[in-house]
């Protein structure tokens, strides 16, 4: 199956402990680095296991998605299913990866998710300066109104045709996200200064440079900019990077 061709080209807290110095105490707060939800509103999000489309083997998929899913608890309004009950499903099913949008919404439903976050990664080069590119999707059955609340007259249509057995509710594509994350260029590395500067980079010796030199740290920004474009989406897409955005 051509993955790819399916997808298309997707109250976590930190505070700084109290520091005891002779006998005085001062305390810093680190503000966490929190991702509006403009869109959705309050949702359970199951978050998929990567495919990697990159060709490298010097990542491992299963890895990143936890990286993603550690991202996206820092989200307003969202709580996440992390990627081992997605893979415990789909180890039920002899799958090891969602492979279609009707399948990811039956693993969504399986599991008790509002919807379900599936991404490939698409280019992987980890090299200072690195790039990775990502391709982002969230699906869901779950109505919901513009201002991303439930919407209470399409849940009483869809138990209508429940009740008399009518076609299942259509696919919903919630939101998606594609964009190639170059170190190298100055509009990402922008991004990471701010989001680095917010993490506390600063007490690194590499400063922000410590989300550039670390692989780990790279994913992690690259994870929390693609849920920021999911989330904030202002129709039914987006597409960052791309050739649209709406």
């Amino acid at each position: 199956m051509d993955s790819l061709g399916r997808w298309g080209w997707g109250t976590v807290k930190l505070l700084a402990g109290t520091a005891i110095l002779g006998g005085c105490s001062s305390a810093k707060l680190v503000e966490p680095v929190t991702v509006a939800n403009s869109t959705f509103g309050p949702i359970t999000i199951a978050v998929a296991p990567a495919l990697n489309l990159s060709g490298s083997t010097d990542f491992d998929p299963d890895r990143f998605a936890d990286l993603m899913a550690s991202e996206l608890s820092y989200a307003e309004g969202v709580s996440v299913i992390p990627v081992s009950r997605v893979l415990g499903v789909l180890a039920a099913q002899g799958r090891g990866e969602v492979e279609s949008a009707s399948h990811a919404l039956e693993v969504a439903a399986l599991l008790g998710a509002d919807a379900i976050l599936v991404f490939a990664v698409a280019e992987y080069d980890p090299y200072d300066p690195p790039s990775i590119g990502i391709s982002a999707q969230l699906y869901g059955a779950r109505p919901r109104s513009r201002d991303g609340a439930l919407d209470p007259v399409a849940l009483s249509r869809q138990a209508s045709l429940a009740a008399s057995e009518a076609p299942a509710s259509p696919q919903r594509l919630l939101a998606q996200a594609q964009r190639v994350f170059d170190a190298s260029h100055e509009s990402v590395a922008a991004g990471i200064r701010e989001f680095a500067a917010a993490r506390g980079a600063e007490d690194s010796p590499y400063g922000w440079r410590k989300y550039v030199v670390s692989q780990q740290h790279f994913i992690r920004y690259c994870c929390h900019a693609t849920i920021r474009a999911l989330l904030n989406a202002q129709g039914e897409s987006v597409l960052v990077g791309g050739t649209r955005e709406r």
